[in-house]
């Protein structure tokens, strides 16, 4: 039968309009996001500008106290912030990556970062600060990268434990299931490696972000060679309330900070958090999901969406350029030896390991014992046990608060998403801002500055714990959560049979960079002052910070020393051993 004319005319044209290509205009979310998008780029680009000026050493930085200022310090922080949080990623994925993957490297590399992860931010600065300067000679620039490069010390270790742990927790049947589809080192790197580290490296990535403010006093207000840098920030803005003693200031300060974490929580790792939800490891998709607003509104945009085209093409070249680079990316140099030539050839670096590590020694105790005599140091070593003794005390009573708040919270995602920001500014509030009442309380009440000095510690050291518990609780599979339920497990053995063992590993990573980050948080905490008053604790953090206001490196430089030894000894004989068992006895696989 003939279709009559009109059917026919009907049918071209529906015809037509499906050959016809859609036209991409923008719709409702566009209009929301493309704005707020260039909003955003004029003020990294206006922030950046302001922190390229010129500048000369000693020329005075002034920090004024009016709160109208605090939007643009708040601004040229957070841009600090960001950029060593590049640095840090940038460091994570290759210095990790290279720990995990080659034997030899490991045995070098993850002391080395016990080391770095134990050096406080002062001491990073005193060494680092004036090589900055003479690198961009007569602009800000130098004192700008200083600072940064002290926030990226804050952040960049705790991420690459986290990464490096993640790596060697990863099942080998996954590893298998790659070699089945024949996937080149850069392929399984990105569609397995980091997709299987990403819900720890998220959180630690916001813990790290929080551990930038909690030093960003330290990064910000900077003495070198006698001169005080004050960086336009809210770091220096707190340094120089306190010096003035202006608690109006301080609160402003606060309320600042608060503004800040919220904003960036929702704005930033609010949408991360549910885009790597897709990534735990679970055969059963769980009954909770984390959500975000912006990711949603990115999702539903269509230029946007169009925008990013380019990247991902560029992406999969990527891909397919690197994709014959072979399964292991550290090839070992296949040599016909016995294996009795092979442990030659492991004590052979062993013993290289150890004379570069006295050569090392010999150089620093030149260099220390040119000042400070073997007295001294017979000192300083008791000053080191007087602060392990509290990071000790502070990491048990950690624990035993932290871990059930944070497997409570990584069970429950919806929870998390309301109290992410609560903990986030509670991680971020620098302890300084609590020197007026630390030192109030003990002048008014005569108290002992060595037990009451010691809760400012705590600062630097339960976030740690609590956001790996978190993140190790959070990504429990949900077939083995409903396992446990058919097999009647509760309380007391659902903790001991489930709970425990599958936070554990995280739960070292958090230990390892706990006990570094209180440590670290020393420096600010066993010495605290509140305009003329001055209050401290018998300690190596008092001992550092006291040497780095006089300028007497001999001394910072022994203070270092002796406190990392402290710290890569309660690593090697605890969390390292921890750690093993977890990584033998604790993997999914």
């Amino acid at each position: 039968m003939r279709a009559s004319p009109g059917k026919l005319s009907v049918r071209i044209l529906s015809a037509l309009q499906s050959a016809r290509p859609p036209l991409d205009l923008p719709n409702r979310w566009d209009i929301v996001v493309f704005p707020a998008l260039f909003g955003v780029i004029f003020l990294l680009a206006w922030g950046s500008h302001q922190m390229a000026g010129p500048y000369s050493l000693g020329e005075p930085l002034h920090i004024t106290l009016d709160p109208a200022a605090l939007p643009e310090y708040a601004l040229r922080t957070v841009l600090r912030m960001g950029a060593a949080m590049v640095f840090s990623l940038l460091f994570t994925l290759t210095y990790a990556t290279l720990a995990a993957k080659n034997r030899r490297a490991e045995q070098v590399m993850v002391p080395l970062l016990d080391v770095l992860q134990s050096v406080p931010i002062l001491g990073f600065l005193s060494i680092t600060v004036m090589g900055f300067i003479h690198l961009f000679p007569g602009s800000l620039l130098g004192p700008e990268a200083a600072a940064i490069f002290a926030i990226f010390t804050s952040q960049a270790w705790n991420m690459a434990f986290s990464f490096y742990h993640s790596l060697r927790m990863i099942p080998k049947e996954l590893y298998q299931v790659a070699d089945v589809f024949q996937l080149s080192a850069w392929q399984r790197f990105w569609k397995l490696e980091v997709p299987f580290a990403m819900p720890n490296l998220l959180w630690n990535t916001m813990m790290s972000a929080s551990g930038g403010w909690f030093f960003v006093v330290a990064s910000e207000a900077i003495s070198v060679a006698g001169h005080d840098i004050l960086l336009p920030g809210v770091g220096s803005y707190i340094a120089t309330a306190i010096q003035q003693q202006n608690l109006t200031a301080i609160g402003y300060a606060i309320g600042t900070m608060l503004l800040v974490v919220l904003v960036t929580d929702q704005l930033v790792f609010r949408p991360l958090v549910a885009w790597a939800d897709r990534f735990k490891f679970e055969q059963v998709t769980a009954g909770e999901a984390p959500t975000s607003w912006v990711f949603t509104l990115l999702t539903r945009t269509r230029l946007l969406r169009k925008l990013l085209i380019l990247p991902a093409r560029i992406w999969e070249w990527s891909v397919r350029l690197f994709q014959h680079i072979p399964a292991k990316p550290f090839p070992r140099i296949r040599l016909r030896i016995t294996r009795r030539e092979a442990r030659r050839l492991d004590r052979l670096w062993n013993w290289f390991l150890i004379v570069a590590a006295g050569l090392s020694i010999v150089v620093l105790a030149r260099f220390v014992l040119s000042e400070a005599g073997y007295a001294e140091v017979g000192r300083v070593f008791l000053l080191g046990l007087a602060t392990a003794t509290r990071v000790l005390v502070l990491m048990v009573l950690a624990s035993l608060i932290w871990v059930p708040v944070g497997v409570w919270i990584g069970l429950h995602p919806r929870l998390a998403q309301h109290l992410q920001p609560v903990a986030l500014f509670l991680a971020a509030f620098p302890a300084n801002l609590l020197f007026p009442l630390a030192v109030s309380l003990i002048v008014l009440h005569h108290l002992s500055p060595e037990i009451w000095l010691s809760p400012l510690m705590i600062l630097g050291t339960q976030w740690y714990i609590l956001f790996n518990v978190i993140a190790g609780a959070s990504a429990i599979p949900a077939d083995l959560r409903e396992v446990a339920a058919n097999l009647g497990l509760r309380r007391a053995a659902l903790w001991r049979r489930l709970i425990l063992p599958a936070i554990f590993p995280a739960f070292v990573t958090g230990g390892i960079t706990a006990s570094g980050g209180a440590w670290n948080a020393s420096v600010v905490s066993e010495i605290a002052s509140w305009g003329a008053t001055t209050v401290s604790a018998t300690g190596i953090g008092a001992y550092i910070a006291q040497q780095t206001a006089s300028g007497d490196y001999p001394r910072v430089a022994l203070g270092i020393a002796v406190m990392s030894l402290y710290v890569i000894a309660f690593n090697r004989l605890v969390w390292r051993r921890l750690y093993l068992y977890a990584e033998k006895r604790l993997t999914l696989g």
